[in-house]
């Protein structure tokens, strides 16, 4: 039996060599970081290194706090910042729908990004925290955080943008670090440890301090082992134009055989996640069955494809409950390879041909 195939990177990824070793050199060896004594000041110093080098990996010169994952990140800014009010976009994480439930959402057109003008009217009314993702995590549909953060910043108010699924490198006009006043980021997606994520905060004044540990902004004892892990993961390089590549063939596979992209027109999407439809097949078949051919892959996000809710994201994005019901996500990760890729269009092929729904092989195009 062939190995196993893991293209569910965006639920969490493989924890990298560096980041094993760091995490359990720590555990080996590590005392409390508030701690008077030796031991605790040498744990604090090492802590405050991993702070510095997570930061200087984002290319961030604002304050940073470590967390327990982007869940915690994001509840720290949702319900602590120094606005009257919050808004959100409709189709973010269920961890930001969560945490401030009944505050307004704010529409996105059909390819899954932001409506800016209803951003702008909404925004008429006064300053309030805006919350977007950098990456949905279902379809890879990328924000325009530039955009967003002009008038976010017109109206005086402020941005928090979720960047789990936000890969270390990556740079360009829209990257968060050069507009947003809070960033959420999260240890596990990037091949370090679970349990341990971070806070990017452009200026603590704009955030309501708890007391405790991390400069007041949280309580409990410093994840210090976590936090090493962390640091070691994202030291670790992701070829994210091997990965545009891969994603291209994917593309081009998945629709010659029969398949549709979610949100084909979209400008920009990450080269890490990517949802398609099989017409005609419940993604549930289309996971029992790639799960059965040795291919974990997922249907939207993982906190909730267990349950097999129907997404809202793309019910959001105006796509009718039917051919919702038969999207699933594919999602890549440093191990992922060529071969990967065609494997999993091997397994697809092969599904729809058992489903009688394909094209004849003769009239694929190649």
């Amino acid at each position: 039996m062939p190995d196993r195939l893991y293209l569910d990177h965006a639920a969490t990824t493989p924890v990298v060599e560096p980041a094993r070793q760091a995490v359990a050199a720590a555990l080996a060896d590590w005392a409390n970081p508030s701690s008077p004594h030796g031991e605790g000041r040498a744990a604090r110093a090492a802590l405050e290194r991993a702070r510095t080098r997570i930061a200087r990996a984002y290319g961030w010169d604002g304050e940073l706090i470590f967390t327990s994952g982007a869940t915690e990140a994001l509840g720290i800014a949702l319900t602590r910042a120094e606005v009257p009010r919050v808004l959100v976009s409709a189709t973010e994480h269920e961890a930001v729908l969560r945490a401030v439930p009944g505050v307004d959402q704010l529409p996105v057109l059909a390819d899954g990004t932001l409506d800016l003008n209803a951003l702008e009217r909404a925004l008429a009314t006064g300053p309030a925290l805006v919350a977007v993702q950098w990456g949905n995590n279902e379809t890879g549909v990328l924000q325009p955080i530039a955009a967003i953060a002009a008038l976010v910043k017109a109206s005086g108010g402020l941005l928090l943008v979720d960047a789990a699924q936000m890969p270390v490198g990556w740079d360009d006009e829209d990257l968060p670090q050069l507009h947003a006043d809070f960033i959420a980021l999260s240890g596990h997606k990037r091949g370090g440890p679970a349990g341990v994520g971070a806070l990017l905060i452009r200026d603590l004044g704009a955030l309501r301090p708890s007391g405790g540990q991390e400069r007041g902004y949280r309580g409990g004892t410093e994840n210090l082992p976590g936090a090493l892990g962390f640091e070691a993961a994202v030291g670790a390089p992701e070829d994210l134009v091997y990965m545009a590549e891969l994603r291209d063939r994917l593309d081009h596979g998945v629709v010659a055989a029969g398949g549709e992209i979610v949100a084909p027109d979209v400008d920009r999407r990450t080269p890490l996640i990517c949802a398609y439809r099989m017409p005609g097949v419940a993604a549930t078949a289309q996971l029992i069955r790639f799960d059965m051919m040795g291919i974990a892959v997922s249907a939207g996000a993982a906190c909730s494809s267990g349950t097999m809710r129907p997404s809202h994201v793309l019910a959001q994005m105006g796509i009718e409950p039917r051919p919702a019901s038969e999207v699933i996500r594919v999602s890549f990760g440093r191990s992922t390879s060529a071969a990967d890729v065609e494997r999993f269009l091997t397994a697809w092929s092969s599904i729809r041909r058992d489903t009688h729904m394909a094209p004849p092989e003769d009239e694929i195009p190649t």
